[in-house]
């Protein structure tokens, strides 16, 4: 474990925690990650889990719950703040689901979401944690991540970033999920880094192979937005 409080039970939650936030885990790869045995592993998941502060994927890993977003959202957040309003009002543009996530090391992390009233939705939990290798959002926020020396290559090409610079927006088509599509457009600091990408997401069916020909406008008018009250 990385830091210890010396308070044993507390150091090793933490430490579950942060494994589980690089990427979701079942009890095999929990114990790995922490070098806990698999009784007191899972002792601690399924207390965490009971306050939600771990929750279970589709596949039943262990993933960041949704009560670590809301804690983090009782802190004053001016992203968070100007996404109550901005995404709402994106969602009722575009009729569409609509997500802001930031990066998180190897993953990205959904910390806000309005989702349609009625229909169809591509509904991403509030607190997910997703992947980086795949996703309209996985691109813009490694188009615009602080070069790493020694990482070697990441999982988009370099052209294939350029192009999500030069446009100022990225789309994707059934590479997270299948049957759904997204676009998502960056959201800057003060001091001109990307911290987040808010993304409209929905079935291909609907908002089609080309999702960026259609929302990409009116999504970098919201990041605009956002960019704004930071």
């Amino acid at each position: 474990m990385e830091h210890s409080s010396g308070i044993g039970v507390l150091d090793k939650a933490v430490a579950v925690l942060r494994a589980v936030a690089g990427a979701p885990l079942g009890l095999a790869g929990l114990c790995e990650a922490t070098g806990m045995p698999r009784a007191t592993a899972h002792r601690l998941a399924v207390g965490l889990e009971g306050h939600g502060l771990l929750a279970r994927d589709g596949e039943g890993r262990w993933r960041t719950g949704p009560l670590v977003a809301t804690l983090a959202a009782t802190a004053p957040d001016p992203l968070l703040a100007a996404a109550a309003r901005v995404l709402p009002e994106l969602r009722d543009l575009t009729g569409e689901s609509v997500q802001l996530y930031r990066a998180d090391g190897p993953s990205r992390i959904c910390v806000a979401v309005a989702e349609p009233r009625s229909g169809l939705r591509d509904t991403v939990p509030l607190g997910s944690v997703l992947p980086m290798h795949a996703g309209s959002a996985a691109k813009v926020l490694s188009a615009w991540a602080p070069a790493r020396p020694g990482n070697g290559e990441g999982p988009f090409s370099e052209r294939a970033l350029a192009d999500v610079r030069r446009l100022g927006w990225a789309e994707s088509v059934a590479e997270r999920e299948p049957g759904v599509a997204s676009v998502s457009a960056p959201v800057w600091d003060a001091r001109g880094g990307v911290i987040a990408a808010v993304s409209v997401s929905g079935p291909v069916d609907r908002i089609s192979r080309r999702p960026g020909d259609r929302w990409a406008a009116d999504l970098t008018a919201a990041a605009a937005e956002l960019t704004a009250a930071l």
